[in-house]
């Protein structure tokens, strides 16, 4: 049971990052629309990455803070972690500062 209360609090971990990232991403370009089909993807995406970062975590049984037990509160603060983790390994591998075009580049 504890095991399903990780994987929803990673998924809810997520999501809070998709949702941060999202309106980072609105509040920095003009004009920009919401698209709710890309919204709700997006949401999905970020909770799944959140579910296999604290899935994976729990199962390496890595120990944070010397507490010998994962929690979901542990779950979730990895969960939105993992999203900058995969943000930064895109941002290093394409080398590029920001996962969204820039006014700049689209001209």
């Amino acid at each position: 049971m504890i095991y399903i209360a990780i994987l929803i609090a990673g998924f809810g971990g997520g999501v809070v990052r998709g949702l941060i990232g999202y309106i980072k991403h609105q509040y920095s370009y003009k004009n920009v629309g919401f698209d709710l089909p890309y919204f709700f993807t997006m949401m999905f995406l970020s909770g799944m990455i959140g579910v296999l970062t604290a899935m994976t975590i729990k199962e390496f049984g890595v120990s944070f803070l010397g507490l010998d037990t994962f929690s979901p509160a542990l779950g979730f603060i990895v969960g939105y972690a993992g999203g900058d983790f995969i943000e930064n390994v895109y941002k290093i591998i394409t080398k590029k500062q920001s996962l969204y075009k820039s006014e700049s580049t689209k001209k």
